[in-house]
């Protein structure tokens, strides 16, 4: 939340630290998944707003007519499914449903985030003149000198 000010007062570069705690000193998935979601949340506030006749659907309004409803509209129907944020972490349903479904904290939930997606990561492919300019690189540092790998 402390982003806020930054962000609102036009800052044009935030180096953030998703995930720290303790003024840096650890960090935590759980955090880091919470941190992401915020910082989504604010890109998606900072969006300017559609302005187009399209956007602001005055036909809807024609076509919903006195005493009608916008969710049977064309326009409606055809952005109702897109056209508003789609958290990673917070849960939007009512209180009973939550409980219903174990009423999980926002740490258990993003907990199960940064699980799930750590057992769906794969490895992209590297180029092996990549691989092997790297692999030398390393090899050049450790040979004048650099700090051993730790294990």
């Amino acid at each position: 939340m402390s982003l806020w000010g930054a962000l609102l007062g036009g800052c044009h570069f935030i180096l953030h630290a998703a995930g720290w705690l303790e003024g840096g000193l650890t960090a935590s998935y759980e955090k880091f998944i919470l941190d992401v979601e915020m910082l989504q949340m604010f890109a998606e506030i900072f969006q300017p707003v559609a302005t187009s006749a399209e956007d602001l659907g005055v036909e809807a309004v024609v076509e919903a007519g006195i005493g009608g409803h916008f969710f049977a509209t064309a326009h409606t129907m055809q952005r109702y499914r897109d056209a508003f944020y789609a958290p990673l972490v917070s849960d939007w349903r009512n209180y009973g449903a939550w409980l219903d479904d174990g009423g999980k904290t926002a740490t258990e939930r993003a907990n199960l985030v940064a699980h799930n997606t750590l057992q769906s990561f794969q490895q992209p492919a590297l180029d092996p003149s990549v691989s092997e300019a790297l692999n030398d690189f390393v090899a050049r540092r450790r040979s004048e000198g650099g700090a051993p790998p730790v294990s």
